[in-house]
């Protein structure tokens, strides 16, 4: 392939080292290629939650047509951004080794959650989340964020919030270590801290360039909580959450967190399991079914 290959991708300074870093591996293999920016609709409407406006899958809808139409070549994602029906005609072609899938809070004073005084305010756009810190912590008041990261750190710094709530990942990938307060234990969401590499399903040659970036163990456990996302009929207005790790010492065996409730944190329901990876199938049927 000796043409320069297009990457579209999001704007935000996450979603552009996303790009750069996949840009930089396809490089390492003698591949010439270009970014292209592309705005969303989830990126334009910032002013209301995204269960208001139609839910993650509004990040990709732009990205997705520009690939099918073939202005670009290959498209770069958050995977927990990623519906679990893909777009006909698209395919996850490559998935990233995973970085760290924890929620991490950051406060505006530098305590930890639970130190917080009563009726505090904390910022963040996921129901996931806020179900799960208001059951620990119901002395706290959640409210809505949008924004990227750095707009998100602004509001927290002029006051807007006592804390807010964000991916390590993405404060790892940017750099922004330092500003974690405290890593939190509630169940990630899925496909958390993994990037997705999507194509045109028919582009089996380009299928075979990314060959080399695909990280199969994440995959594997991605996948499976993405089926828990599809047995679920899991959308934005889903609070739920799935994570799924290989047993350090027995990779036949893995490790599953998983948490779902209703929108208004109405049974809840939240649990381990470890199981080997041949029963995979019936572990997450009993999960659904306990």
């Amino acid at each position: 392939m000796n043409t320069k290959l297009t990457i579209g991708t999001r704007a935000s300074k996450l979603a552009l080292w996303q790009a750069e870093r996949v840009k930089f591996l396809l490089e390492t293999q003698g591949f010439s290629l270009q970014i292209k920016k592309i705005t969303t609709k989830g990126d334009q409407i910032l002013d209301r939650p995204l269960y208001e406006v139609g839910g993650k899958g509004l990040f990709l809808k732009e990205i997705e047509e520009e690939l099918l139409a073939g202005k670009i070549d290959l498209a770069v994602h958050s995977l927990k951004d990623v519906p679990f029906e893909l777009t006909e005609g698209l395919e996850i072609a490559a998935i990233l080794e995973r970085e760290d899938p924890c929620d991490a809070f950051v406060s505006r004073r530098g305590l930890a959650i639970k130190d917080l005084e009563k009726e505090s305010v904390i910022g963040t756009s996921s129901l996931r989340r806020k179900i799960q810190l208001q059951k620990r912590y119901p002395h706290l008041k959640f409210k809505e964020i949008r924004g990227n990261v750095d707009t998100r750190l602004k509001k927290l710094e002029e006051g807007a919030f006592d804390g807010i709530v964000l991916a390590v990942a993405g404060l790892k990938r940017l750099g922004l270590s330092q500003k974690i307060t405290q890593v939190l234990n509630i169940v990630p969401a899925v496909g958390q801290g993994a990037i997705g590499i999507e194509i045109r399903s028919r582009d089996g040659k380009l299928k075979k360039i990314l060959l080399p970036l695909h990280h199969a163990p994440t995959a594997q456990c991605v996948s499976l909580e993405r089926e828990y996302l599809k047995a679920v009929q899991g959308d934005c207005q889903t609070p739920l959450g799935c994570h799924v790790t290989f047993d350090e010492k027995d990779p036949h065996q893995f490790h599953m967190r998983y948490f779902l409730a209703n929108p208004d944190g109405s049974d809840y329901h939240e649990g381990k399991v470890s199981d080997s990876w041949e029963k995979a199938d019936r572990v997450l049927k009993n999960c659904l079914d306990p």
